[in-house]
């Protein structure tokens, strides 16, 4: 009996196993959440939500449609940088692009969205594998260097993001790939340089697509970078007019009214930013706003929610290894605003780690050692961060007041000089050390 009864348990077995493969029910397809409030006015929500339906209707039709995934992937990105809902839509878009790349393995589109998408998430070697596995499959797609760029960039590997950028601009030279010029100039110090290549970003693309106001918004920013406020604020209130209730630039202008010490007004732009899309750099930035209004218990507050969006994304992302939005470095900071310093320095570890030779990790991690007083560890960590010759403000300002503390009075009070001549509108709290450290030589 016994030498059937094997044979018998395993046809069960297998029929069991069968049966369960052909009753289990595909992944079902991730649906277009609803927009609220001023994102959901006008006419580009209407055409969103059409294009998407219509893609959704066609995988309804045939769940197999690789093409049909990719371009929905690309719309829930989308909708991601519009929104701010990036839990949502990027995890959408990583079962989309999984879906296909699982049937197709080889599927360039696919593939550089998946890129793209990792690097949104912070998640930058990985990025940079899944890049060069598609450049591999089309090396003569400019994209597809852009993405290399941004993953070397990150990484610290500049040299290469260089090289990278300039394959982009020499297959093909828009806004994307002015873009990573303009990034790569102002890291390496050439701030006219960086202005210039954005402004041709700008002008490359069409008024009014996300894309366009972002590119103006962050020409804005170089403005603020170098002090420039009337035309930091110009090109803020062009973006807005182009594109109503664009969160990013509404927090542009809050900056601009900050620098002018107008901290009710400021309050009240980073507010209609933040009641927009859901960012913790403006609970972040509203934080800094309040203090400076004497408003502590609405600072305290936001710094919570800072801290609470922060944390949500980077316990997400230890649970998952495809997905979740790294944000170690940024936590640090948010840590150092409460004064948590063991937590800034944990946070601040668990970036560096990942990245070594990035400068701004560096630079994190000099300012997390200055602040608890290990001034010989800033010194170190920012000698790293300042390798490519970066003229940022805040960077040279805070490498001053190390160097200071490092027994350089000379070299800090030049490097100091040398942040406020670029911008004197620079952080009131980092300026003010900065000028109270020049009074008492």
């Amino acid at each position: 009996m016994r030498k059937y009864l094997y044979p018998l348990l395993l046809v069960l077995f297998v029929a069991a196993a069968a049966a369960i493969f052909l009753t289990q029910k595909p992944e079902p397809v991730p649906q277009l959440r609803e927009r609220r409030g001023d994102l959901a006015a006008g006419g580009e929500w209407l055409n969103t939500k059409a294009a998407i339906e219509g893609l959704l209707a066609r995988l309804r039709a045939k769940p197999d449609d690789t093409k049909s995934k990719v371009l929905l992937a690309q719309a829930y990105m989308q909708e991601a940088r519009v929104t701010g809902d990036h839990p949502y839509y990027d995890t959408a878009a990583m079962q989309l692009l999984n879906e296909v790349l699982q049937a197709e393995p080889e599927n360039f589109e696919a593939l550089c969205c998946k890129a793209s998408l990792s690097l949104t998430q912070h998640h930058f070697s990985e990025g940079l594998a899944v890049a060069e596995k598609a450049v591999a499959i089309n090396p003569n797609n400019a994209f597809v260097y852009g993405l290399l760029c941004d993953a070397n960039v990150e990484l610290g590997r500049y040299a290469e993001a260089i090289k990278m950028a300039d394959k982009m601009n020499a297959v093909r030279p828009d806004l994307r790939s002015y873009s990573r010029v303009s990034y790569l100039r102002e890291i390496h110090g050439d701030l006219p340089g960086a202005i210039e290549a954005m402004q041709m970003a700008v002008q490359a693309g069409y008024v009014g697509l996300e894309q366009t106001e972002w590119a103006r918004v962050t020409l804005g920013h170089l403005y603020e970078t170098t002090g420039d406020l009337p035309n930091a604020e110009r090109a803020y209130r062009t973006a807005l007019a182009a594109r109503p209730y664009y969160a990013y630039a509404l927090a542009g202008l809050g900056r601009v009214e900050q620098a002018r010490q107008n901290y009710p007004a400021a309050i009240k732009y980073l507010e209609q930013a933040r009641n927009t899309v859901k960012d913790y750099a403006f609970a972040d930035e509203l934080a800094d706003l309040y203090r400076l209004n004497q408003q502590p218990a609405e600072a305290k507050k936001m710094e919570a929610e800072a801290i609470d969006m922060l944390a949500s994304a980077a316990n997400e992302a230890d649970e998952n290894e495809d997905l979740g939005h790294y944000a170690d470095r940024e936590l640090a900071y948010a840590y150092l605003k409460t004064g948590e310093l063991d937590k800034a320095l944990a946070h601040a570890k668990i970036e560096y780690d990942r990245r070594p030779d990035n400068i701004d990790v560096n630079e994190t991690l000099a300012w997390v050692a200055y602040k608890r007083g290990d001034y010989p560890a800033a010194a170190t960590y920012m000698k790293a961060a300042r390798r490519t010759n970066s003229q940022s403000p805040v960077l040279l300002c805070r490498a001053g007041l190390i160097a200071s503390k490092n027994g350089q009075s000379a070299e800090g009070q030049a490097l100091i000089r040398q942040a406020l001549a670029i911008n004197p509108y620079l952080r009131i709290d980092l300026a003010e050390e900065g000028r109270q450290l020049l009074a008492v030589r």
